[in-house]
């Protein structure tokens, strides 16, 4: 599992089904980080929301919790549903929002509720050491879902990359220096430190894999990007940019197609 914001999708949309309890997501959540706050963006989303402001909770997933029941009681069509929102790549978003700002700044967020009707945006951002803040948004109106490429698409794409990322990492290792260490072992090192984040009991086999998969090429293409700096020109800099991108752009978007999956699909299961 990759980051929070997927962690909580996941989890909540299966507590919201009754196919895991309250402190199973609790559990999964604090997983990233030993206290979570929370606390509304204003004191608007406070008051309609029954959210902490200006001080956050220490209470961390237990009030997130109460507000996604709060915005799916209210509307049965409502649904917890992930965006990883990066540069030149703002799908999934509500436009001119505090909530798209804020999860664009952090690459992750989770938006509740239905398609054209209010709801709020969940964005993690790291605190402090072993802190992790969740800020709580209004959001007017949620967009209607980006088209999400099918799972088999996915699948595809993520091969693909993987290709292209172990090519672009092979063409890179020169610019790593030598007291970074082994570029593979740094990848092992990437993959055991997501390793411990967990799916609820009966995630599809086919959604797995493709998160597996992603998670092996983001780690590869962490590593890639890692090339010093220093070692390398301007132009050589903008090239590593240009070869990396559009992989991260598989990576992300068969993340949310495959948690996209889960969540439509009522609960995870077999």
């Amino acid at each position: 599992m990759s980051c929070p914001s997927i962690t909580f999708t996941l989890w909540s949309a299966s507590w919201l089904a009754g196919a895991t309890s309250p402190d199973d997501v609790i559990d999964a959540v604090r997983a990233w980080a030993p206290m979570h706050l929370v606390a509304a963006a204003d004191a608007e989303v406070a008051l309609r929301w029954d959210l902490p402001w200006p001080d956050p909770t220490d209470a961390g997933p237990v009030t997130l919790l109460q507000a996604v029941r709060a915005v799916t009681t209210s509307d049965s069509e409502a649904a917890p549903s992930l965006v990883l929102p990066a540069a030149g790549d703002a799908r999934g978003l509500p436009v001119g929002s505090a909530f798209a700002t804020a999860a664009l700044d952090a690459g992750q967020g989770v938006l509740v509720g239905a398609p054209g009707n209010p709801g709020i945006g969940i964005v993690p951002t790291v605190e402090g050491p072993d802190v992790l803040r969740w800020t709580v948004f209004g959001v007017p109106a949620l967009p209607h879902h980006p088209e999400h490429s099918g799972l088999g698409e996915a699948e595809y794409a993520l091969r693909e990359a993987v290709r292209d990322a172990a090519a672009a990492l092979s063409s890179l290792r020169g610019g790593f220096s030598a007291a970074a260490g082994d570029p593979r072992s740094r990848i092992a090192e990437a993959l055991a430190d997501i390793a411990h984040h967990t799916t609820p009991d009966g995630t599809p086999a086919r959604v797995l894999r493709i998160l597996d998969t992603a998670d092996q090429v983001a780690a590869i293409l962490t590593v890639a990007g890692e090339s010093s700096g220093r070692a390398q020109t301007a132009t050589g800099a903008a090239l590593r940019d240009d070869t990396l991108r559009p992989l991260w752009t598989a990576v992300r978007g068969a993340r949310t197609a495959a948690v996209a999956a889960c969540v439509r699909s009522g609960q995870p299961r077999t």
